[in-house]
């Protein structure tokens, strides 16, 4: 393999791999409200569309969500350019390797 391609290889490993390492997941959530974008209802749940461009969400707490997040409904989802994943705090701080934004913790990347 010539350099160019072997380098381009290389940062194509390394760039999906840093993208899967702080994604928010994709998965069934609780239905409150209606579902949010690319989300759709299965009895009590929200469950990820099968058209492929779901993205990561979380339930919205307060009125805002996290860096790195929009709202949709009653739900946080991921930026299509964010590589964040987020929890909602408990108490006042976050874990090791989490920091604050708003009422979410938010995974250092």
């Amino acid at each position: 393999m010539s350099r160019p391609l072997l380098l381009i290889a290389l940062l194509g490993s390394i760039t999906a791999a840093a993208a899967a390492l702080a994604q928010q997941p994709v998965r069934p959530l609780p239905k409150v409200g209606g579902c949010p974008l690319g989300y759709d209802s299965s009895g009590s749940y929200c469950v990820p569309s099968t058209s492929g461009n779901t993205r990561g969400a979380l339930e919205k707490t307060g009125s805002s969500c996290p860096l790195g997040f929009y709202s949709s409904g009653n739900y946080c989802l991921s930026s299509p350019n964010s590589n964040r994943e987020a929890i909602q705090k408990t108490g006042n701080s976050c874990p090791l390797g989490w920091f604050s934004s708003s009422s979410y913790c938010v995974k250092n990347r």
